[in-house]
């Protein structure tokens, strides 16, 4: 019999119920999901509380929900497959009946995470407000309906999968709340849907159909909870609502940026804001695994972990916008995080601070429109990248800058880096690209070992930090002089992307934000030019690297992807540096161009098809955004050009 079952409970055509008596099995009527695949990336919105995430689509369906935390196994997994693998849709039931099209219109609620998707026609209208509570109650996501005008009759299908998708959970219903199992290997936990409407099972669905009216609002709560039988305690609604609002109203207005586009740069930061894990002060790269950095091909990661780069890169850009409490309890945890290093700090960590993030493929599902595999884990966890050491010392150097009572205790974490990178900055390494071919020896992340050396004497030479000044002081002249050598095209008058080979790369370009060499430098000039010239595509945006096409390339993978948004941000912010502002910000146009209509960018962007690819939302790219706005905003002079700063010795 359990031979029979399985398979069709699997596929939802028989329902495991909790009844009072124990489990029966029923034939499930199953209720229509939404058609076809997943939306096209820049179709969703994000929902956060920093802890976990959620990306509702234009339809009213959420297709990706990871709570309690942004690494947990998704409960809805539609992006990266079918309906079957999970989604929560709310919406008109004629639009989910395909009886009728109503018209939609989605925005969030000024500055906050709450998503707002207004649903019309004729005179009868409702309003969907979507949102993730933030604080440390019980994690859940809430879904409010209310009537605007006339009557909207609606349906709420939710389709729970654990498990990435790959299980069909009990559900018990307690005192009128609905337990979707999650139990695993590793714990006992449930999500507990409670609703305003009558909510039924519908084979392994849980479904509800109601009306509102003008005023009238009705409220779906899930909440996740860990080994208990019984529901959280029940919380006023409006309550929640009011209490996230102001929550992400509060923190963007303590943005410090008061130049143009204020209202731009405060959805790049509450886009950064919502990737932080807060039990820990740790950042995730993007809330998603394996959107693909080309349809259909293999270059599907999974970036919901907290790489080192990327952390700093982002506490620097949070620093600099006046948020020192992020960036300073980033900096406890890595600092905790990195305590078990020998030697070597691995590249990144869960958001817990775990270190072993073992990379494998779910088989079971089909990927984002059919790019395979789809990976969870990271391989790349356990790879030499040296440019480490330089982004975080550099984003140390910026944090202390803003609040030089924190100097101290920095300098001494700038000091121990330059320790460990001594050791290692002579090594080939994977680079920032983190390519799975061979190991070479990366210009930029050259530079980034002497711009770990440059911040580290800069500490001692203040009196924040004690270390060998001298033997640093000789080290930082001997890797200059052979990155001048050795990583310099002069023919060309540019820095290549590996020493003695020809190719560019566009990470020249962060490297030239270091003061490795001064703004006015030919070879700096040179090296945005020639990125700018080689890299440049004409729809106004960078590759990384060229790739190879069917061949393997340098990274380890064959096939394309698209423009790589962070370089676009990095064009942007060099053009700034050397004084060419007014192409800088048409360089920026571009970039702000291609969000979607909430203001958020993947990794990736393809102008051929005017999508975007890659993880989303990206830290990257709203990185590259808010470095480039800060570049411009430090112009000095009435002519234009900016006032660099120049850490670095003469060349």
């Amino acid at each position: 019999m359990a031979r029979i079952c399985r398979p069709l409970l699997a596929e939802g055509l028989l329902a495991n119920r909790a009844e009072a008596d124990g489990a029966r099995l029923y034939v499930a009527d199953r209720t229509p999901a939404p058609g076809g695949g997943p939306g096209r990336i820049e179709d969703y919105g994000l929902l956060g509380d920093q802890r976990g995430s959620a990306l509702v689509r234009r339809d009213g369906s959420i297709d990706w929900l990871c709570m309690p935390r942004f690494d947990s196994a998704s409960a809805l997994s539609h992006l990266l497959g079918t309906a079957d693998h999970g989604f929560w849709q709310i919406a008109p039931t004629a639009l989910m009946d395909g009886t009728g099209v109503p018209a939609s219109y989605r925005q969030y609620a000024g500055n906050s995470l709450v998503l707002q998707t207004r649903w019309s026609s004729g005179t009868d209208a409702a309003v969907v407000s979507d949102f993730m509570v933030p604080g440390d109650g019980a994690p859940r996501l809430v879904r409010s309906v209310t009537g605007i005008s006339g009557q909207v009759t609606m349906r709420s299908l939710l389709r729970a999968r654990p498990d990435y998708g790959h299980t069909v959970p009990r559900i018990s219903v307690f005192d009128q709340h609905h337990a979707i199992d999650l139990s695993d290997e590793h714990g006992d936990a449930r999500l507990w849907l409670d609703a305003d409407a009558p909510v039924h099972l519908n084979g392994a669905d849980l479904v509800a159909d109601f009306t509102v009216t003008e005023g009238k609002t009705v409220t779906f709560d899930l909440s996740w909870r860990e080994g208990v039988d019984s529901p959280p305690p029940a919380t006023v609604d409006d309550a929640l609502m009011k209490f996230t609002l102001d929550f992400w109203e509060e923190w963007a207005a303590r943005c410090t940026y008061t130049g143009p586009d204020r209202e731009d740069v405060a959805r790049s930061l509450l886009t950064l804001g919502a990737l932080i894990y807060s039990p820990t002060g740790a950042m995730v790269a993007a809330p998603t695994t394996s959107l693909p950095e080309e349809i259909g091909g293999v270059r599907n990661y999974d970036y919901r972990y907290a790489w080192l780069r990327d952390n700093a890169l982002t506490g620097g850009v949070l620093a600099d916008y006046g948020y020192l409490r992020e960036a300073h309890a980033w900096v406890d945890w890595m600092e905790q995080a990195s305590s078990t290093a020998r030697g070597r700090r691995q590249i990144m960590y869960g958001v817990g601070g775990e270190t072993k993030l073992p990379e494998r493929t779910l088989p079971w599902l089909p990927g984002y429109e059919g790019s395979t595999p789809v990976r969870i884990g990271n391989g790349a966890a356990s790879q030499l990248q040296v440019d480490i050491y330089g982004e975080l010392a550099d984003a140390l150097y910026k944090i202390a800058m803003a609040d030089l009572s924190w100097a101290r205790r920095i300098g001494a974490l700038v000091v121990t880096l330059a320790e460990e990178a001594e050791k290692l900055w002579d090594r080939p390494d994977a680079s920032l690209w983190e390519v799975r071919g061979e190991e070479l020896h990366f210009t930029h992340s050259k530079i980034m070992g002497w711009t770990t050396f440059d911040r580290a004497i800069w500490f001692i030479e203040a009196g924040y930090a004690e270390g060998p000044l001298e033997r640093w002081r000789a080290l930082r002249e001997t890797i200059h002089a052979e990155v001048c050598e050795k990583g310099y095209d002069p023919d060309r008058n540019t820095f290549t992307q590996s020493y003695g080979a020809p190719e560019l790369d566009a990470a020249l370009l962060h490297a030239m934000l270091s003061g490795f060499l001064p703004a006015d430098d030919k070879r700096v000039i040179g090296t945005i030019e020639a990125v700018q010239r080689d890299l440049g595509t004409d729809d106004g945006f960078l590759l990384r690297y060229h790739t190879a096409g069917e061949e393997v390339g340098t990274d380890g993978f064959p096939g394309d992807e698209g423009r790589f948004l962070i370089c676009t941000g990095w064009l942007a912010e060099a053009l700034a540096l050397i004084g060419r502002p007014d192409e800088a910000r048409t360089v920026l146009d571009s970039l702000l161009a291609v969000r979607n209509g909430l203001g958020l960018l993947a990794e990736e962007y393809d102008p051929n098809t005017g999508r975007q690819l890659g993880n989303f939302p990206q830290a990257f790219s709203h990185i590259g955004h808010l470095g480039a706005v800060a570049r411009l905003s430090n112009l000095t002079s009435t002519d234009g050009t900016v006032a660099p700063r120049s850490n670095g010795a003469a060349s």
